[in-house]
């Protein structure tokens, strides 16, 4: 061993240019004993150890080895781990550079874990203080103690890598049985007093609620945000074990639609690419949560109707088929090098052409009929009342005024057309709810969206 820079085999003349005076090692003796071993008459009390290591110090005088008057005992403490304060003391020593050596009756009193007497030997190896223990003929000083020491090391790896593979096999089980294993609170959910267990946050429960609930009605990432900033919402503040806290932020794009994903929220756990049964509640029905996923996996990960539209097809998502009460799909052809656009019943790929009477409609055609009625909206007072009075009676406690309507109307005759096809596609998705097209008659049932009407009056206002 080492202690600054200089071996204690040189400093005591083994090696070197001739004989040199032996160099004072100062040992210090440590000892330990747990309530669970013998009584202090035996050999392996601490005073029987204590004259165990005075003897080999005394036959190390030669060396110019001297034990150290201060005692370093531990009475009634298990060596299973370090948290004992005479080696405490002894630690702090050594940091100090008061201690040349450590020794003691056998190894297991500095420590019963591998892996923390590795880690003590680092320290000692780090502060060149040599270890001894006299009755297993362990002496780091010497070629034969390193030697050993390295082969405890390699044993030690193995203990850490066991104990980790153990770790993760008891989580893989505890999570294959449902329970809370520890990490970043979900929002809606707080950790029970006495940990290991999730329990419901009411108030956060019904923000989880009403965020599905508005992915529904939006269809949108992107509007879903907006109205989550309207509102006030943030993401869960919560503290650690360990005291800190983490703090609220403004929800994002890719935090809700992560939100939007979790199983956790009906009640299961996701592990290995699998889901099981958890011990906590669900907060959202399995039905609202299937839908929800139907729509993100239609919608991509953009965002809803922020999602790449390569044909502009405004009313993606939007038209049904009245006849049908089935959604319409956007389709096209090409034919001499001209694009043909529609909306066809989904009921027809399902069943065959004869199946629906509306069966299909030119985009252009239905696009330039429901942003005429839109517009149409606003110049009838009547028809502006009524529909009023619909997305009132839709609002689900949105509060919706007639200034709000206006405002959200006259992006659809003040600047529509300077609007690119992607954003017309995004107000479309926000100020409507669903386009039901009667083929039939030629005719479309508009329904408004009350919050949307409420974001696109705020985006007005500016």
């Amino acid at each position: 061993m080492r202690r600054n820079g200089t071996t204690l085999a040189a400093r005591n003349g083994v090696a070197g240019h001739g004989p040199a005076a032996p160099a004072s090692v100062r040992c210090a003796l440590y000892g330990r004993k747990s309530i669970e071993e013998r009584t202090a008459t035996d050999f392996g009390s601490i005073e029987a150890q204590r004259e165990a290591c005075e003897n080999f110090v005394k036959s190390q005088a030669s060396l110019g080895w001297t034990a150290l008057p201060h005692r370093y005992d531990d009475e009634g403490f298990t060596g299973a781990n370090v948290d004992r304060p005479a080696l405490a003391r002894l630690l702090t020593d050594i940091e100090a550079g008061a201690v040349d050596a450590v020794c003691v009756y056998k190894i297991d009193r500095l420590s019963r874990s591998i892996a923390d007497f590795v880690r003590l030997m680092e320290t000692f190896d780090r502060k060149g203080v040599a270890f001894v223990s006299v009755t297993q003929q362990f002496n780091t000083s010497t070629s034969v103690g390193r030697l050993t020491l390295n082969l405890l090391t390699v044993f030690a790896q193995f203990e850490r890598e066991t104990i980790s593979e153990r770790t993760r096999d008891k989580m893989r089980a505890a999570r294959r049985r449902g329970k809370f294993t520890g990490g970043a609170l979900l929002l809606g959910y707080d950790r029970a007093p006495e940990g290991r267990r999730l329990v419901v946050n009411d108030a956060e429960a019904a923000q989880v609620r009403a965020l599905f609930d508005l992915y529904l009605e939006l269809r949108s990432l992107i509007a879903v945000v907006g109205e989550a900033k309207t509102r006030g919402w943030t993401t869960k503040s919560w503290v650690t074990k360990v005291g800190r806290v983490v703090p609220p932020r403004p929800m994002t794009r890719g935090y809700i639609s992560h939100l939007l994903r979790n199983p956790a929220y009906v009640g299961k756990v996701r592990f290995d690419g699998a889901t099981f049964p958890a011990e906590h509640a669900p907060l959202v029905e399995a039905d609202t949560f299937a839908r929800v996923q139907e729509l993100l996996t239609h919608n991509g990960t953009t965002g809803g109707r922020e999602v790449r539209n390569k044909h502009h097809m405004l009313l993606t998502g939007l038209i049904h088929c009245a006849s049908c009460d089935r959604p319409m799909a956007p389709t096209y052809c090409k034919k001499r090098g001209r694009l043909y656009r529609y909306y066809i019943c989904r009921r027809i790929k399902e069943e065959g052409w004869g199946a629906c009477p509306t069966k299909s409609v030119a985009a252009e055609e239905i696009e330039r009929l429901v942003v005429g009625q839109i517009r149409a909206v606003g110049g009838d007072r009547e028809v502006f009342e009524a529909t009023l009075a619909s997305a009132r009676a839709r609002a689900d406690g949105v509060k919706i005024h007639a200034e709000d309507l206006r405002g959200a109307l006259s992006l659809w005759d003040d600047v529509w057309g300077a609007l690119t096809m992607k954003e017309q596609a995004r107000v479309a998705a926000l100020l409507l709810e669903r386009v039901a097209y009667d083929g039939v008659i030629g005719n479309a049932a508009l329904t408004f969206r009350a919050t949307g009407i409420k974001a696109l009056a705020g985006e007005v206002r500016g």
